[in-house]
C-alpha cells in the first residue's frame, strides 16, 4: 500500500485475509508486507520480490498465498505484469486467493476475464489519478504556488493560506499540513539576497567563472542552501534558475506513473513569469545566461566533443552533473542544444548509459514529424474542397468554420513479450471538437492507421491502445484519412423556387 487510505491499510488488508483464512481453515506461515510502497512498479517492492525469491527458490514453507484483492499485486500499466506473477507462483505449485474478491479464483473462464478487468482498471486508477494530479499542480503553478524542490540559496519557502495572506516560513524538510494552504517563495535573508547578486556581478561584470565563483565562497566559509561547500555545478545551477528572477517554472523533467525520467522541452514546461519577487534584475540574469551561451557558440562541434571525450575518458562515465562540474566545458544544457539532445552528444562519442534512452530520441522525431502532418492534413481538406486554419500558436485547426481538430501522434512502444502499444493523450486545455490520432508503425518511422476521436465520445484524457481495441474504440479507426476529407468536402446545392 502506498498510502494510509482506510480499506487499503495494512491493518485492514490483515484483517481480511485472517477472516477469509479462518474460514477455509489455513495456517497463515507468514506475512510480507511492503508498506508505504507504490504499486507501479516492481522496483522498490522489497517484499514482494522477496515472496517471489521464496517461491522460486523452493523454499516457500507454505501451500497458498492470499492476497487481499487483485490490485495488490500492483496497479501496473500493463496488465500482462500482475498476470505474470501470479502466473510464477502458480509454476512452483502455489495457489492464489484473492480474499476480497467476490469470485474463486479457481482457473475458471469467468474467473479469468474478471481478473483480466481488474488488472486493467488497476492500471487504468493509476493513469486517471496520475492526469488529475498533473493537471492540479499545472494549475497552481500558473496561480504562482510552488510546488516542491528546495527554494534554494537566498531565498525561503512561506506557508500562506486560502486568501494568500502569509502565516510562516518553512523550515528546511518542513511542509504545510493543511490541504487548503499554499507555498510561495519569498527573497532570504539580506546577507544571502546580497550575496547572490554578488555572485551574478563577479560572473557577469568581472567574468569570473564558476569555479572561481565557488573556491570565493568557499574561501570566506558560506556554505550552501543545503550546508554544503560550493561547487562550479552549484554556482551554475544558481545561475541559470529562473526563480531568482522570481519567475515560477515547473515540468522541466517527468516521472509520470514511475515508467521513465526523461528531460521535457521547453514547450512542456508549465510556467508563471513574474509570480515571485525576485531577487536578481531581469537584466543581469539575461546577460549570465547570453555568457553561458557563448562558451559553446565559441567552440566547434569538434572542439566541444573532443572535451567531451576527454571527459569520458576521466570519469568513466557521463551525466548532466559530471558535465556542469568541469572547468571550460560548455553545461550540458549547451551540449543539449548543439546536437538536438544529451543522448546524440554521447553517442557521438561513444558513450552508451545504462538505461535504454532512445525514446527520447524517437520523441525528438515525432514533434519534427507533428507539422509536416498538419501539412498534410491542411492539404488533403483543402484539395476535397474544404478549407482548414491552423492556429499558429496551438497548432489547433478549423475546418470550414464549424468544427476544431487537433492532430496528436501516438508513439508505438514495444513490450517485452512483443506487444504493441500506443497512448493518446487528449488535449484537453484546447478541447477540440475532433482529435486526429495518428498510430506510428512498429520503428516509428511511418504512421500505421488513424483514429478520428469525437470529443462527445471521449470521456477519458488518456487512451492507451493495443493492437486491437474492440469495438468501442476500433469504430473510430481508420487506414487513411479519407473519411476526414469527405467529411470536410463541400457540396453544391442547388436552390429551386
Amino acid at each position: 500500500m502506498s498510502t494510509e487510505h482506510q480499506k487499503y491499510s495494512t491493518d485492514n488488508q490483515l484483517a481480511v485475509i485472517q477472516r477469509y483464512a479462518d474460514r477455509r481453515q489455513y495456517e497463515i506461515a507468514r506475512t510480507y508486507t511492503d508498506s508505504g510502497k507504490s504499486g507501479l512498479r516492481l522496483v522498490g517492492r522489497d517484499a514482494l520480490q522477496a515472496l517471489l525469491q521464496d517461491v522460486e527458490s523452493g523454499l516457500a514453507d507454505f501451500m497458498a498465498i492470499l492476497v487481499y484483492d487483485v490490485s495488490r499485486w500492483g496497479r501496473f500499466q500493463d496488465p500482462d505484469e500482475a498476470a505474470a506473477i501470479e502466473l510464477r507462483c502458480k509454476h512452483a505449485g502455489i495457489v492464489v486467493h484473492y480474499c476480497a474478491e467476490q469470485f474463486e479464483n479457481d482457473g475458471s473462464i469467468g474467473s479469468s476475464i474478471v481478473k483480466t478487468v481488474k488488472r486493467a482498471m488497476a492500471g487504468e486508477y493509476s493513469r486517471e489519478l496520475s492526469v488529475k494530479v498533473f493537471a492540479g499542480q499545472a494549475n497552481l503553478i500558473r496561480l504562482g504556488f510552488r510546488q516542491g524542490g528546495a527554494p534554494g540559496f537566498g531565498l525561503r519557502r512561506v506557508l500562506v493560506d486560502q486568501t494568500g495572506n502569509r502565516k510562516a516560513e518553512l523550515a528546511r524538510g518542513e511542509h504545510k499540513s493543511i490541504a487548503t494552504d499554499r507555498v510561495v517563495l519569498v527573497p532570504g535573508p539580506a546577507g544571502e539576497v546580497t550575496l547572490v547578486q554578488q555572485i551574478y556581478r563577479w560572473f557577469v561584470e568581472d567574468r569570473l567563472g564558476e569555479r572561481q565563483i565557488a573556491g570565493m565562497l568557499n574561501d570566506r566559509g558560506v556554505l550552501t542552501d543545503l550546508n554544503r561547500p560550493w561547487t562550479r555545478g552549484a554556482v551554475h545551477q544558481l545561475l541559470i534558475n529562473e526563480k531568482y528572477v522570481g519567475n515560477n517554472v515547473w515540468g522541466r523533467t517527468s516521472f509520470k506513473l514511475k515508467q521513465v525520467h526523461k528531460r521535457n522541452p521547453p514547450g512542456m514546461w508549465v510556467r508563471r513569469d513574474g509570480a515571485f519577487e525576485p531577487v536578481v534584475p531581469v537584466e543581469a540574469f539575461t546577460a549570465a545566461q547570453e555568457i553561458i551561451e557563448a562558451r559553446a557558440l565559441r567552440m566547434s562541434d569538434e572542439t566541444m566533443l573532443a572535451k567531451l571525450e576527454e571527459v569520458l575518458r576521466q570519469k568513466g562515465m557521463l551525466s548532466g552533473l559530471i558535465i556542469d562540474e568541469v572547468d571550460d566545458l560548455p553545461s550540458s544544457s549547451s551540449y543539449a542544444s548543439r546536437f538536438g539532445s544529451l543522448l546524440r552528444a554521447y553517442a557521438l562519442v561513444g558513450f552508451v548509459p545504462d538505461r535504454d534512452y532512445r525514446y527520447l530520441e524517437i520523441n525528438r522525431q515525432l514533434r519534427q514529424l507533428h507539422p509536416d502532418i498538419i501539412k498534410d492534413v491542411v492539404r488533403g481538406i483543402d484539395e476535397a474542397g474544404g478549407r482548414a486554419v491552423q492556429d499558429a500558436g496551438t497548432d489547433l485547426l478549423r475546418i470550414n468554420s464549424e468544427f476544431t481538430a487537433s492532430i496528436v501522434i501516438a508513439r508505438c512502444i514495444e513490450t517485452c513479450a512483443g506487444a504493441l502499444r500506443w497512448k493518446i493523450r487528449l488535449d484537453t486545455a484546447l478541447n477540440p471538437d475532433l482529435t486526429i490520432a495518428v498510430r506510428m508503425r512498429r520503428g516509428n518511422e511511418a504512421p500505421l492507421d488513424y483514429y478520428l476521436l469525437p470529443r462527445l465520445d471521449m470521456h477519458e484524457a488518456v487512451l492507451r491502445l493495443c493492437e486491437f481495441n474492440g469495438l468501442s474504440l476500433d469504430c473510430y479507426r481508420f487506414d487513411s484519412l479519407f473519411h476526414l476529407y469527405d467529411m470536410a468536402a463541400r457540396k453544391q446545392m442547388l436552390e429551386t423556387g
